[in-house]
């Protein structure tokens, strides 16, 4: 029984389509702790759509927040303070994704960060995508998990960039899980082959 926690390097690098990879792959559940945003079309929505193996139960978010915004600034919108104490995750027999929110630096409130919602015996799983900036990003972020004695994992998501691809794990030793390619449209059917694709290495690291 896993838990993964998935991260990224920044906004919209493809965490939330990650996450669905790895819950299908898994057969797993999916918990995203912190939702903010358009409540009626969450990324909770969107995995219970992608996902089709049966097994995937989707748990409520501990904050459903209403603005499209960092959650510590979303809260204090909804009149709220993120407690990091009230953010338990859900009971299950069952392998567990959990999803965070922006980066991983991102606020909760004036104390604590979405790295704060990792726990030591978690799995740690990094998206990264290309982009002008995105090395500096990623070996930030890596950098900063590695601090707090976490040993993550690097996915690729998007169109390829050996180079970029190469120096990031060469720089960090991070051990690279693959790329998902650019897919369009997303849904169950990409979802599982993309999963399928994934679990050689998923097995190879001992997620399977």
């Amino acid at each position: 029984m896993q838990r993964v926690f998935v991260t990224g390097i920044s906004t919209e690098v493809g965490k939330t389509l990650v996450a669905a990879i790895l819950t299908e792959a898994l057969e797993a559940d999916y918990w995203k702790p912190v939702q903010a945003g358009d409540l009626d079309d969450t990324d909770s929505h969107k995995v219970a759509q992608w996902v089709g193996n049966g097994k995937t139960s989707i748990h409520p978010s501990a904050y459903s927040l209403t603005q499209p915004m960092s959650p510590h600034a979303a809260a204090e919108r909804d009149g709220i303070e993120i407690d990091l104490g009230r953010i338990r995750p859900p009971e299950t027999e069952n392998s567990l994704v959990i999803e965070g929110a922006g980066g991983l630096l991102v606020p909760l409130n004036t104390r604590d960060t979405i790295l704060d919602l990792i726990r030591p015996e978690y799995k740690v799983v990094v998206v990264s995508r290309h982009y002008l900036g995105s090395i500096n990003h990623s070996l930030l972020t890596l950098e900063a998990l590695q601090s707090r004695s976490h040993s993550p994992y690097l996915i690729f998501n998007g169109a390829a960039n050996p180079d970029t691809e190469r120096i990031i794990a060469a720089k960090t030793g991070v051990p690279v899980l693959g790329r998902i390619p650019p897919i369009d449209p997303i849904g169950r059917e990409s979802v599982r082959e993309q999963a399928g694709a994934l679990k050689p290495a998923l097995r190879a690291y001992n997620f399977l």
